[in-house]
């Protein structure tokens, strides 16, 4: 099988466990939280459940952007940085850093510290903002992975 086909795989698959795991927390896990859980105890929970996801994302995000750098540089792809048809491709990017930056810079070093501090005084408050950073993210997500698949595919307006 040809490296190329490889890597693609890995670079789907990679997606779908991240931004699908985006989509349930977003969609499904923050919701049956904030109806089922107290206020003040909201982050916390959420916090436990979705640390375990955390590794995924990170995981996924890693694999993500190496198996896309491959690809562009392997099929020789930086040209198409040059023009606004490919808006898709800077999307891939600018979501891809995006993430790595909350994941892997921003979440450990302060924004974890600073959502539990925030939500001693106002519970109702910092959980309404996790649940609005989530859904900007994922609406960051589905709209480059639409235009990533349609472009990818020959859909260039």
């Amino acid at each position: 099988m040809d490296d190329l086909a490889i890597v693609r795989a890995f670079h789907v698959l990679s997606v779908v466990l991240w931004i699908g795991g985006v989509g349930f927390v977003t969609t499904v896990l923050l919701p049956a939280v904030q109806r089922s859980i107290r206020p003040e105890e909201r982050l916390a929970f959420f916090d436990a459940i979705e640390r375990r996801f955390a590794w995924q994302a990170r995981g996924t995000t890693l694999i993500a952007g190496l198996t896309g750098f491959y690809i562009v540089d392997r099929l020789d792809l930086w040209g198409r940085f040059l023009f606004p048809s490919f808006w898709w491709m800077h999307a891939m990017v600018l979501v891809w850093l995006v993430f790595t930056a909350m994941l892997f810079v921003a979440e450990p070093l302060f924004l974890h510290r600073w959502l539990h501090s925030r939500a001693r005084v106002k519970p109702v408050e910092t959980f309404r903002l996790v649940i609005r950073l989530h859904w900007v993210l994922l609406t960051l997500g589905i709209v480059t992975v639409l235009g990533a698949v349609a472009g990818s595919h020959g859909f260039l307006p």
